[in-house]
């Protein structure tokens, strides 16, 4: 693995802390030369800090151009993995519809459409997208959330299907819980459907580096995802009415 990364100039977003964090010390710990972005300049300074890397605050849908000056003028891999947890339902207000949209899903197309141009003039670049398991299935109680990570992984798929024969590698990092600050802030539905299977962010860098040596585009930090997928696929009303037992099950508990 280290000869696939070491000295790449990487970029994750999102990194002050969580996935994001376990993401930027993986790299580096691997050689890599990695810029830390984070909305929280002080939590990005200080895994930049730590990890001697370098610090790019600010919005991860406008870091692409000082990324590149940071990195000497190329970026190998871009981690986007900055995301909101947006619960509610459809009656959410449209301030936070449009949030998730615009970190979950449209800071992915920003930074694609940054990086793109160069990579394919070169013939490689690698995205990372870090999706989650409601982009394959969905999470109850987080309508927004569902939806646009439905979106990230559409939007990553569509890259994989569009680009790889021109060297482009893909990946979207799906995990159910992870023991960050996003767990925490769902609430009572995180702590029915995910926190009793949730595993550490560095679990999901372990996943995510075997993904890169084993060239998989789909990243299952927890490999029974992929039965859920399957079965949601092939039998979706059963799968709903399973998924709808939990919402009804987490309804009584409120």
């Amino acid at each position: 693995m280290v000869g696939a990364v070491q000295g790449a100039g990487v970029v994750v977003t999102g990194a002050g802390g969580g996935i994001g964090a376990a993401l930027a010390r993986r790299f580096a710990a691997e050689g890599a030369r990695v810029v830390v972005n984070d909305l929280d300049a002080a939590k990005a300074q200080a895994v930049a800090d730590e990890i001697g890397a370098t610090a790019v605050p600010g919005d991860a849908s406008a870091i692409v151009e000082a990324a590149l000056d940071a990195l000497g003028g190329t970026v190998d891999v871009y981690c986007a993995n900055a995301g909101v947890g947006s619960g509610g339902s459809e009656a959410a207000e449209e301030s936070v519809w449009e949030l998730a949209w615009d970190v979950n899903v449209m800071a992915h197309v920003r930074a694609a459409r940054a990086l793109l141009p160069g990579w394919l003039e070169r013939g490689s670049g690698r995205f990372v997208s870090t999706v989650s398991a409601a982009g394959l299935l969905t999470m109850i109680g987080a309508a927004p959330y569902s939806v646009t990570k439905h979106g990230a992984y559409a939007f990553a798929e569509w890259l994989s299907l569009t680009y790889r024969h021109r060297g482009i590698k893909v990946h979207a990092i799906c995990p159910q819980g992870v023991r960050t600050d996003m767990l925490s802030a769902t609430g009572s539905a995180g702590d029915l459907v995910l926190k009793p299977t949730a595993i550490e962010p560095d679990d999901v860098a372990d996943a995510l580096f075997k993904g890169i040596e084993e060239d998989r585009f789909l990243i299952l930090p927890h490999p029974e995802v992929a039965g859920y997928y399957q079965a949601r696929a092939a039998e979706p009303d059963r799968w709903l009415a399973g998924m709808n037992q939990l919402q009804r099950k987490w309804e009584e508990a409120r």
